[in-house]
Parts: structure tokens; C-alpha cells; sequence
């Protein structure tokens, strides 16, 4: 499949996925962030947070699965689920798995962080853990389909997962229809083809832009070059973000993302830790560093992005080892 063969998804299903959803997943709210020297009263702009790290299972993951397995039939939930996942979306398949009664089988990278292999563990799911590679993990994920006829839940390169995704777009836009500006992380391009889906398509003269990890900039580099660019685990797996290790953006994400989105910008280590003392300090909200990146760009990269009156950062999970928190938090490290 070529990205110019990829039916978009349209307002229509994005409003019947909300209506879908609305059970499981929680209206997060947009939380005024009223950072030194960028917002804030005097500055003539203002950011506001999406705060997705309040969902049920800490993360906007829980959107997409749930739209996705809400629409299994009775057969295909006898059958059990799987997916590949570092994480968040693994929890998201393994709640909303729970939801319907299906088993939930999660493929799992071997350094997938502790905190969220044991919250997907306690949703009921079983979990195979495989290489680091995001291959490795599709690779084991069709071996156990062949073996067992799980269904399978795709962590990003599905209309119906990127449906569910854009519910957090259509949000923004429907409490915030002024906003300017909306700043969402990307890895395998779930959350930001959806986000830009339902934004562009509500408000047109809104930009949206991508942000990822310097260290992680296969979709930054995938934007300018018009087609889909793939980078070894070993680069990816170097950013402390580690939602956003993806080693490339998937094909329907990215013909959303080629129709829909402004601009890329790719922000460092560094800033993403500093952006995660910024949110706690300014909301009290706690951001795992995946979450952190999006507004680590209107901090840091504001040359680098379309001038604003009202943006909003998607603040995409708060799933963060309280070590590394505690960590990030005092400036170690």
C-alpha cells in the first residue's frame, strides 16, 4: 500500500468514535500552562495542555484500542486480541480487551519500561517479550496469529486506531475553537495523524505540527523527504522517550500526516527532561517523557514554529518510573 492509496479518515467516523468511546475513554481537559517567559500574562500568548496522562491507563492509547476492539464481533472477541507494544498501547488493548471479555496477548520489547509491563500485567493481558526492535515485536506478533488466530490490534496503522486517536483532536478543537496552534508528539504517527485529522478539518487555519526526539527523528526526516524514511532500532532505542522509539511512521499514518500536518521539529534529551520539571511545576501534571515533547518545542523551538495566540500541547502520557522522575525532577542525570 502507497500513502496515495489511503482513504482518509473523515469527520463522520471521528464523531461516531467519540460517541463510541465515551465509556471507556475519559474527556481529558486542557489545562492553562503558564510558563515563565513564554506564556502567561505580558506575553500575549497562551498554552494550554491536553492531558492525556489522566486517561484511565495514563495514556491517549486507550482511544484508539477501544474504538478498534468495540467493533470486533462476538467471533473475533472469542478469539482474543494481541498487539505489539512498548507500553501505553498495550494497556490501552489489554483494558478495553477486559471491557469486552477477550483474552489480550502483548508483545513486548524486552526494555519496555517496568511501570508499564506491570500495569499491563494487572489489566489481565499475557505478555511475550521479544527484541528491542519493532520488528522483532510484528515479526512474533504474526507468528502467534498464525499459531492461534488472535485478532490483531495495531499499535498505530489502522483507520479505526487512527479514529480513535483523533477523538483527542476533535476535543481541542471543540473546547478551544480558536486555537492557533497544536503541538502533538509522534512516533508511529497515531496520535499525530489523528490529532491533525480532526484539528485541520474543524479549523483549517490552525497549524499542526509533529514534535519528536532528535534521537528519534525518523518521521521529522520522513516529512522533508515526501516518503517514508526507516531508522535502526539502535538509533531509536537511544532516546529517553521511549513511547517514541518507533523505527518508522506507519503508511496510513503518514498519508494523514503528508494531508493534514504543517511541519516537524525535533527537540533534545535535555529539553524533554527540562519540559518534564516545566509541566510539573506549572500544572502539577506529570509527564513521562513522551508526553514531555511536545511542549518541550513551545518552550525551546519557538523559532521554529508558526507564531500563536493559543496552542496547545498534547501532553500524550504520564507513564514514568518514579525513579527517572525523581531523577528528572532534582536535575540529575
Amino acid at each position: 500500500m502507497s500513502s496515495q492509496t489511503v482513504q482518509l479518515v473523515s469527520m463522520e467516523e471521528i464523531r461516531a468514535a467519540a460517541n463510541r468511546i465515551a465509556g471507556i475513554a475519559m474527556r481529558t481537559p486542557l489545562v492553562r500552562a503558564a510558563f515563565p517567559g513564554v506564556s502567561g500574562y505580558g506575553t500575549g500568548r497562551e498554552i494550554w495542555l491536553k492531558a492525556e496522562s489522566l486517561q484511565p491507563i495514563g495514556a491517549f492509547k486507550i482511544r484508539g484500542a477501544s474504538n478498534k476492539i468495540l467493533q470486533l464481533t462476538a467471533a473475533e472477541i472469542a478469539r482474543g486480541v494481541i498487539t505489539y507494544s512498548s507500553g501505553n498501547h498495550a494497556q490501552g488493548v489489554a483494558y478495553a480487551a477486559r471491557e469486552v471479555g477477550a483474552k489480550a496477548v502483548i508483545v513486548m520489547p524486552r526494555n519496555a519500561p517496568a511501570i508499564k509491563r506491570a500495569a499491563t500485567r494487572e489489566l489481565g493481558a499475557e505478555i511475550v517479550d521479544v527484541g528491542v526492535a519493532s520488528n522483532d515485536r510484528l515479526a512474533k506478533a504474526e507468528e502467534l496469529v498464525r499459531e492461534h488466530g488472535y485478532v490483531v490490534i495495531p499499535p498505530y496503522d489502522d483507520e479505526q486506531i487512527i479514529a480513535g486517536q483523533a477523538t483527542c483532536g476533535l476535543e481541542i478543537a471543540e473546547e478551544l475553537p480558536d486555537v492557533d496552534l497544536v503541538v502533538s508528539p509522534v512516533s508511529g504517527g497515531g496520535l499525530l495523524s489523528g490529532v491533525a485529522t480532526a484539528v485541520k478539518q474543524i479549523r483549517p487555519q490552525a497549524k499542526v505540527f509533529g514534535i519528536e526526539p532528535e534521537l528519534a527523528g525518523d518521521t521529522a526526516e520522513s516529512f522533508r523527504a515526501g516518503r517514508i524514511v526507516s531508522w535502526p532500532a539502535e538509533m531509536t532505542s537511544r532516546t529517553i522517550a521511549d513511547g517514541l522509539r518507533t523505527q518508522s511512521v506507519g503508511v496510513r499514518n503518514f498519508a494523514h500526516i503528508q494531508a493534514f500536518v504543517d511541519g516537524m521539529v525535533t527537540v533534545t534529551e535535555a529539553e524533554i527532561r527540562a519540559a518534564m520539571r516545566a509541566i510539573v511545576s506549572a500544572t502539577r501534571l506529570v509527564a513521562e517523557p513522551s508526553g514531555a515533547v511536545a511542549t518541550a518545542a513551545l518552550l525551546f523551538h519557538a523559532e521554529q514554529l508558526p507564531s500563536y495566540r493559543k496552542a496547545v500541547a498534547v501532553v500524550s502520557g504520564g507513564n514514568v518510573d518514579p525513579a527517572m522522575l525523581a531523577e528528572v525532577l532534582e536535575g540529575r542525570g
